[in-house]
């Protein structure tokens, strides 16, 4: 929606945003695009098997291009250096916010306004000196004089130069020695593929548009609660990005739909909206070489409505080059799930106004894929329940120092168990699972440590949907044994299963 980023990566930018490919499901980036205008490759992506990470917190991630100085090719540093001395000398003219129309009618009135200056001070002069000659204090010549170099001066003086100008809280002017500001002109630069002056002038225009829309301001602004349900922010990826969840079905609401979309003015607040929503990431990232500086965009297409909403195309095109312009370089990936088909129809019509960088970073994911998709890049227990993650709303029971989420993988046709230990008396053993696309028969038991105690069923057997969500279940124990977790595949596919627990004090409870 860098909607790119909501870049063109938000909300309606990213129901817009396609591939060239109309009907080809993109998993993983093909391409990237060389910042000295050579095309690189990124090789495929190995068989299905070898892509399944052994450990779910190891899974293998995008890369990402450095904004450390060392790693930039020297033609992408030269540029950099170039962007800096235009970007010095424009603070310094007090020419930042010049546009270019204003530029050439000042540079046109200049000239006979000098001709006529120097036609009056001649005329000024002559009486004077002929006064001089004829007086011998000349002293109305002296103080003409003294008047005119007082003039002079005043008009020699510099203007006040703003040097706290300030892009995402982020110092623009160079010599001041901010490491985040080369970042930031990177990303300007990246985006017009290292063309300085259009990467110039795309600074120049964002500034400009940040000054006349009030944009810093949106953040402090109110919007109706209800959209809040179509865009938040919830989580990090497995590199930190902060990742913000677009959910286009709450638009199915006949009454949310108007509210959002059915005025122009609607249609101008709900931008705003998306300004702000974009505005709450950037506080969320880390603008200094080697840290954040980018988020994850997630898409849910299910149940949205379609192209022929009028109202919603509007916007799309308005989100599509106000954010892609304004907000360069600021979403890593944008991610596509539950895609309809009209998405692939509609991608020829919006393909043509992305640029190939922004296309670059779409991942597509067909509904029966959604869950797989997404693990790849965040790990379960940031991945949202709905999602098939093991985040749930404020939930305190797990938490970062509980250890990470376990993987096992069921070959088709067989059965494996997963025994938690339970040892304490009186405590209370409590866990998540899940198993990607179900189809297996799935039972929980405890079992005592004590052969000559009798095995306690938890959950019967039963054999589980494809849209089963995850599960979380707890038992407390009257003596030491372990639960017994069994899961019997029997379908023609090999099933992935994640899964987590924590034993807890019942006092805890």
């Amino acid at each position: 929606m860098t909607v790119e980023p909501v870049a063109a990566t938000q909300m309606a930018t990213d129901v817009a945003a396609p591939q060239d490919e109309a009907k080809k499901v993109v998993e993983e980036t093909k391409e990237v695009i060389d910042q000295c205008g050579e095309e690189a490759k990124v090789p495929e992506d190995e068989a299905e098997a070898a892509a399944e990470p052994k450990a779910v917190e190891k899974s293998s991630s995008y890369r990402e291009e450095s904004y450390f100085l060392s790693d930039l090719k020297e033609c992408e540093r030269k540029a950099l250096n170039e962007l800096r001395s235009k970007l010095e000398d424009a603070i310094l003219g007090n020419a930042l916010f010049e546009k270019p129309e204003e530029k050439k009618k000042s540079k046109k009135e200049e000239a006979p306004c000098d001709e006529n200056a120097e036609k009056e001070k001649e005329a000024e002069k002559a009486p004077c000196d002929e006064e001089a000659e004829k007086e011998e204090g000349g002293g109305d010549c002296e103080e003409a004089k003294q008047e005119e170099e007082k003039n002079e001066e005043e008009e020699g003086k510099c203007v006040e130069v703003d040097g706290e100008i300030a892009l995402w809280g982020v110092p623009l002017l160079p010599s001041k020695g901010a490491e985040e500001t080369n970042v930031v002109l990177l990303k300007f630069l990246r985006a017009r593929e290292f063309k300085v002056n259009d990467a110039f002038e795309m600074l120049k225009k964002t500034l400009r548009w940040r000054k006349e829309s009030g944009a810093d301001a949106a953040l402090g602004e109110e919007f109706d609660p209800e959209l809040s349900s179509a865009a938040y922010w919830d989580g990090t990826d497995r590199d930190g990005h902060p990742v913000c969840y677009n959910v286009y079905g709450v638009f199915r609401n006949e009454g949310l739909y108007r509210k959002a979309f059915g005025t122009e003015e609607n249609r101008d607040r709900f931008l705003r909206w998306r300004v702000q929503l974009m505005e709450q990431g950037i506080k969320k990232l880390d603008l200094k070489p080697g840290g954040v500086s980018s988020m994850l965009q997630i898409n849910d297409l299910k149940n949205s409505p379609g192209p022929t909403k009028k109202d919603l195309r509007i916007t799309t095109q308005r989100a599509i080059d106000l954010l892609q312009d304004n907000y360069p370089e600021l979403v890593a990936r944008n991610i596509f799930i539950h895609v309809p088909f009209w998405y692939y129809a509609l991608n020829a019509l919006v393909s043509p106004f992305l640029t190939q960088r922004t296309k670059s970073k779409f991942v597509v994911a067909r509904p029966g894929k959604v869950t797989k998709t997404l693990l790849k890049y965040i790990p379960a227990a940031e991945l949202p329940v709905q999602y098939g993650g093991f985040k749930r709303e404020k939930d305190f029971e797990f938490s970062s120092e509980d250890g990470s989420v376990s993987e096992l993988t069921v070959k088709a046709g067989s059965t494996e168990t997963i025994e938690l230990p339970i040892e304490e008396t009186g405590n209370t053993l409590l866990w998540d699972l899940t198993v990607m696309g179900w189809e297996v028969s799935y039972k929980e038991e405890f079992v005592p440590s004590d052969e000559g105690s009798y095995t306690v069923i938890v959950r019967k057997g039963k054999k589980m949907a494809p849209n089963q969500g995850p599960i979380r279940n707890t038992f407390r124990n009257n003596e030491p044994g372990k639960v017994v977790l069994t899961i019997e595949n029997v379908s023609t596919k090999k099933k992935r299963v994640l899964y987590r627990y924590k034993n807890k004090k019942c006092s805890s409870f």
